[in-house]
């Protein structure tokens, strides 16, 4: 194992760079899947690499139920500063996996909790509440649904309205509410993550933004909907459910759509700045998972001929 155990803990530095690079640089779709993946893999190797520290930590712990043997010397040496890092591993492990379930039992709580609300409604796609307070999200579930109250809609033309529920359609259609979970349980797992998350964030939004202007045909009438939204709306109930109004920032979401329209290019070229900063990224993320299935199967080994049979 050595010190490639600790890679994946740091390895997410590499990730910064391309954060901001692919907000302005990529179509918001490709930003969106590129970053949201790569945060994904490298909570979980991160995660891996916490979990094999508090396994060798675990063991010098007296009175603990696992073998003798995983104790051993031998054992031990496969970390480097294992009476500090397996330790330390335990309580942060603890932390993460805390956090982890925290947000995803909030994100459950509040996609019920907003159902069970609607359920005295009509069964449309679009749930208006009698609400004066101003504000719109995509509820996903069983059926799919925008939730919009009457103070919003009265606060916008009918034009704004077209654009916001074509905004809140893709949404839906595009599943971004899983986009959203994943980089919000990323950022949980390890900090470093942090930068992508708020980069997931808003490029969920650009994407949303897009294909709004398509349907309603007018990026104006989408950027004036926004910015008027932003100004009276109160947003979403939780981080991980996509609203009209999500402050991604709102003035770089008008500006974008007061310009061209993006390109749908997929992959930047490499010879460019955003090339290098997303090759970078893949770079750090395959070492990543590298590192940890070689620390996983290491200690698997170890492991296995320090069990007495």
């Amino acid at each position: 194992m050595g010190l490639f155990v600790f890679l994946p803990l740091v390895l997410p530095l590499t990730a910064w760079p391309i954060a901001r690079l692919a907000e302005q640089h990529l179509h918001p779709r490709a930003a969106t899947w590129l970053l949201s993946a790569v945060a994904g893999v490298l909570a979980v190797c991160s995660t891996l690499c916490l979990a094999l520290l508090m396994v060798v930590g675990t063991a010098q712990l007296p009175g603990n139920p696992l073998p003798d043997g995983w104790s051993d010397p031998e054992v031990r040496e496969a970390v480097p500063y294992d009476e500090v890092a397996g330790k330390a591993a335990i309580p942060a492990l603890i932390a993460v996996l805390a956090a982890c379930s925290r947000t995803a039992w909030r994100h459950h709580r509040v996609r019920r909790r907003a159902e069970r609300a609607l359920a005295g409604l009509p069964a449309t796609p679009v749930a208006v509440l009698p609400d004066a307070l101003p504000y719109a999200y995509a509820l996903p579930g069983r059926r799919n649904r925008i939730v919009v109250t009457t103070g919003m809609l009265a606060g916008l033309s009918s034009a704004e309205r077209r654009a916001l529920f074509a905004h809140e359609r893709v949404h839906l259609a595009r599943r971004h509410h899983r986009f959203l979970l994943t980089v919000q349980l990323a950022a949980r797992a390890n900090p470093f993550l942090r930068p992508l998350r708020t980069a997931v964030t808003y490029c969920a939004e650009r994407w949303a933004d897009e294909e709004a202007a398509t349907a309603v045909g007018s990026r104006r009438t989408v950027a004036l909907a926004i910015g008027r939204s932003a100004l009276i709306s109160r947003g979403a109930p939780i981080a991980t459910l996509a609203h009209f109004a999500s402050p991604g920032p709102v003035p770089r979401r008008v500006a974008a759509l007061l310009g061209p329209a993006p390109t749908g290019r997929i992959w930047p070229p490499v010879f460019t700045t955003v090339g290098l900063a997303a090759w970078t990224a893949a770079a750090g993320t395959t070492v990543s998972a590298l590192s940890s299935a070689n620390s996983a199967v290491t200690l698997f080994l170890i492991l296995h001929a320090a069990t007495p049979m």
